[in-house]
């Protein structure tokens, strides 16, 4: 009967201790479930124009990736960023096919690369951006050369009804031979529309570009305050033009093409980046038919004109630069020369020696190596002196 008893309290003080720890388990859940749930915040509805940093949990502010997006304005093949603090030029890159080269050739490639790295002097990024192929342009076209061998095929078609009415046969054959041709060449030519305009509603078909972007910061250059924003703007952009410039040429070793994009390819390259989805429906181009909004500013004959004073100066420099080669290299000759004159006079000397005194052999080769010789060979006498026989 002891046992029994003591068996039935064991089991009694087992069964509360797995009530206990099961409310236990309960109880951590419980907080563990809590403690994951996000914070009472105010959550406020802001326009991305409003929108500055963001604050995380811990406290910590981040910037917000419309701070990244600001700029100024787009002018002059140039992104104007922070009040005309930073100025941001935009090189698209091309490059080869590297797996259909031979070994030889990817050498060459990647020599080619490693000296491009080697002349950089300033910083830059890439920017890759992948864009879904946008065939509408070129659907246009076709359609226009579609018509156009409609219209052909319409006059060929008058040509022989009238070769026909005249009974000329011999004509009448050539024409139809062209009207057989034209139609041939409009069948294929609808037939490559019709595919081209299936594969432009294809999502799947992607380009990848990838450009270089340089930027300048006017701090670079000191004190902007005593210029006038006309003229920040041409220094900022004759060094970003020239910096371009020095990459496009050292790109070229590594078998990669550049350019430097317009100010319209470049608005074009934010208007994909900020609008993945709307870029392939309502593009760029037709923003700027419409006239929506003024985003960017062009003035061609301007960049024309910078280009070309730009140009007018390097060619300046070029000639400084080789006016004084000349000079120097003229002094250098001019010593070689002067050291081959008094070389020579030495020589002759050594000739004579025997035939003066030493005070006099002395001092002529004292003479000689203190003698400017350009001087000496410049000045002639006033009066030629003659040795007459007597």
């Amino acid at each position: 009967m002891d046992t029994i008893q003591m068996l039935n309290l064991i089991l009694v003080v087992i069964l509360i201790l797995i009530l206990i720890l099961a409310f236990i388990a309960v109880l951590l859940i419980f907080k563990m479930r809590k403690s994951k749930e996000p914070q009472n915040t105010q959550i406020k509805t802001e326009t991305p124009a409003q929108r500055t940093n963001l604050i995380t949990r811990d406290g910590k502010e981040i910037d917000s990736i419309y701070k990244f997006m600001e700029f100024d304005s787009v002018q002059d093949n140039m992104i104007v960023r922070k009040g005309r603090k930073q100025y941001v030029m935009v090189i698209e890159c091309k490059g080869i096919n590297y797996d259909l080269l031979s070994e030889d050739e990817k050498n060459a490639v990647e020599a080619g690369f490693v000296e491009f790295l080697n002349t950089l002097r300033f910083s830059i990024q890439l920017y890759v951006q992948t864009r879904a192929l946008n065939f509408t342009d070129l659907i246009t076209e076709y359609n226009k050369r579609i018509d156009d061998v409609e219209s052909q095929i319409g006059r060929l078609n008058a040509q022989i009804e009238l070769a026909k009415r005249n009974g000329n046969k011999e004509q009448e054959a050539k024409l139809g031979f062209e009207r057989r041709r034209k139609q041939n060449i409009l069948e294929y030519s609808e037939s490559i529309t019709d595919y081209t305009a299936k594969l432009s509603e294809s999502k799947n078909i992607l380009q990848q570009k990838t450009y270089m972007i340089i930027s300048y910061f006017t701090s670079e250059f000191g004190d902007t305050s005593t210029y006038s924003p006309d003229e920040i703007d041409d220094m900022a952009f004759s060094e970003l033009y020239t910096r371009a410039q020095t990459l496009i040429r050292a790109l070229a070793s590594a078998e990669v093409t550049g350019r430097v994009l317009s100010s319209e390819e470049i608005m074009e390259l934010l208007y994909v980046a900020y609008n993945r989805e709307q870029s392939e429906i309502y593009t760029l181009r037709n923003a700027l038919n419409s006239e929506y909004d003024r985003l960017y500013s062009t003035a061609r004959d301007v960049m024309e004109e910078r280009k070309k004073r730009l140009a007018m100066q390097v060619e300046e420099d070029a000639a400084k630069l080789t006016s004084k080669s000349i000079i120097k290299a003229d002094l250098e000759n001019r010593k070689r020369r002067e050291e081959k004159v008094k070389a020579r006079a030495m020589q002759m000397v050594e000739e004579y020696k025997n035939d003066m005194s030493t005070t006099l052999y002395e001092e002529t080769k004292k003479q000689i190596q203190n003698a400017d010789v350009s001087k000496e060979l410049e000045d002639k006498p006033k009066r030629r002196i003659t040795r007459k026989n007597v």
